[in-house]
């Protein structure tokens, strides 16, 4: 029993120093500039979207409660205090995306293969936008990073992971992970 818990110390020692280095890697990356930072949109409760989902009507969407709108200008502040390099900010079209596009970073423009493929009524546009994102992500040159505020279905189609409201998840241009930061 003595030898369970001494082993189990260990491990629970060698997850938590883990995640702080690769907290400062993630940074270091960052620093560097030239990578890809997938951004799940911030909270907002439910899950998919409404029957009468029309995406030119916010009032038909799923949308960032208070929590989410807090959680959105915490990722602004992430950034600006770690002094993260951005080339672009381009956002998925649903509102909740935009939303945290707009509290987290005011400027940002909007990239319909960021859109979420998750209801029925879109499943059909996952290959499209898929290629279309990977299309655009190697022909993306910069020296500063590249900040895709997006889906669950998106991330986990680009990179095979699950993400939470929020959590941020950074890439190099080959879509190689280099950490995740959750904001919640």
């Amino acid at each position: 029993m003595k030898k369970f818990n001494y082993l189990f110390v260990i491990i629970i020692s060698l997850i938590f120093s883990n995640k702080a280095f690769s907290n400062s890697e993630i940074l270091k990356s960052l620093e560097e500039g030239g990578k890809i930072i997938f951004i799940r949109h911030a909270l907002a409760p439910g899950g998919g979207d409404p029957e009468n989902f029309d995406i030119y009507d916010c009032s038909t969407q799923r949308n960032l409660n208070t929590d989410g709108i807090a959680q959105s200008k915490l990722i602004g502040k992430f950034f600006i205090k770690n002094k993260i390099k951005i080339d672009k900010i381009l956002s998925s079209e649903w509102c909740r995306c935009k939303d945290t596009a707009k509290y987290a970073f005011k400027n940002y423009d909007t990239l319909s293969a960021l859109n979420s493929f998750y209801s029925a009524k879109f499943k059909k546009n996952e290959k499209k936008q898929i290629k279309e994102l990977k299309n655009f992500i190697r022909n993306w040159k910069s020296e500063k990073n590249l900040v895709l505020i997006t889906h669950y279905v998106v991330i986990s189609s680009m990179l095979n992971i699950g993400v939470g409201s929020g959590e941020i998840v950074i890439s190099n241009k080959n879509l190689k992970i280099i950490g995740s930061i959750e904001t919640m």
